[in-house]
């Protein structure tokens, strides 16, 4: 499982064993009639404002798989799929409230052609909202006509408002994503280890001094761009011990008399985006792609990493819906033997009033 391609509008990289092979190792050759059966394509962008269809990526492929892509943004903010393999077109819409133009999005297209099934997501980056829907039998990728597409920008059109096209061949999860990066240090009563060597069955220290075991350590690689680029959190801010590096989605636990001021509660969720400032925390320079950690634990707790609260995997009612489940990251796991996160323990802030704690913070 490896993510195979990434571009914007004017450069490239391909490698059809995984981009995070050493670029001076031979590459293997692709033969032009190689298809990619099972795969995912993501995009991040922002919507446009204009009241026209966006055309966030479009290309054509030639023989002997002659046929077309295109993924487009329409007016009213839904987004619109179509794909054929010579006359055979393939196409999904996910419809979408008026008032969607001009958000931040990542749009997820995965296909399995061996059980005929596809998804196209739609997720909304600031508010975390996701709706998604089914195409029965899609068609599979030329791989030989993706690496074209992805190394000669002439062979592609993408739009301006676009971050980064990638393309896998796994199927990405959706739902709680992963979100600390390998080496931050976890408090356990042993003292503090990188997260990526806690398996299921460790203990851990959680922000009021207990212990709590780990149901299940997971981890995520994802494109190191866009929403997923990490965030460097400096020390000492934040109770820091160390630099951290985390998912921009990931969030702190923050208290103080200034939030209990400002929100009327001891503690409080914020996302790491929201902190940054240059100062105490900056978009970290990364390599084309990052594996993120995370911990489950049976309740939604905080976790010490370097000194500074974080929180638990938050599920909630996941092990409940079937689908949801058998798509995200914990699809490897028994239903039985999850938990249920009934609401997060602590207040989630709104991305004006995050907004509004970190500039109080930073005056």
């Amino acid at each position: 499982m490896a993510w195979i391609a990434i571009m914007d509008r004017g450069c490239g990289q391909f490698d059809a064993r995984g981009l995070d092979h050493p670029p001076e190792t031979c590459a293997t050759r692709v033969a032009p009639e190689a298809l990619l059966r099972r795969g995912t394509l993501m995009i991040e962008a922002q919507f446009s404002a204009q009241p026209h269809p966006q055309t966030l990526l479009s290309f054509r492929h030639g023989m002997p798989h002659s046929g077309g892509f295109s993924l487009r943004a329409l007016p009213r903010g839904g987004v619109v799929l179509a794909q054929n393999l010579g006359q055979d077109l393939r196409h999904c819409t996910i419809e979408q409230r008026d008032d969607a133009r001009a958000d931040r999005v990542r749009i997820c297209y995965s296909w399995d052609c061996d059980i005929g099934q596809a998804r196209l997501s739609l997720e909304h980056l600031d508010t975390g909202e996701c709706l998604s829907v089914r195409m029965a039998d899609p068609h599979p990728m030329p791989l030989a006509n993706l690496k074209m597409v992805t190394l000669a920008p002439s062979l592609r059109e993408i739009d301006g408002d676009v971050r980064y096209v990638a393309i896998a061949d796994h199927i990405h999860p959706l739902g709680p994503m992963p979100g600390i990066c390998a080496s931050v240090p976890i408090a356990t009563p042993e003292g503090p280890r990188p997260i990526s060597q806690l398996r299921r069955g460790d203990q851990v220290l959680t922000a009021c001094g207990k212990t709590a075991p780990v149901l299940q350590a997971l981890r995520l690689t994802v494109p190191a761009r866009g929403a997923f680029r990490p965030i460097r959190l400096r020390a000492p801010y934040y109770g820091l011990t160390e630099d951290i590096h985390l998912a921009p989605q990931e969030r702190l636990i923050l208290s103080g008399s200034d939030v209990e001021y400002l929100f009327g509660t001891e503690s409080v969720l914020l996302p790491t985006q929201h902190l940054v400032d240059q100062t105490s925390a900056f978009r970290a320079k990364s390599a084309t792609l990052v594996t993120y950690h995370h911990l489950l634990l049976p309740r939604h707790q905080a976790v010490m990493a370097a000194g500074c609260p974080i929180e638990s995997l938050y599920i909630g009612r996941l092990r409940r819906k079937t689908r949801d489940l058998r798509e995200s990251v914990l699809n490897h796991c028994d239903p039985q033997t999850l938990p249920e996160h009934a609401k997060p323990v602590w207040p989630v802030l709104r991305p004006y009033e995050a907004i509004t704690l970190a500039r109080w913070r930073a005056a």
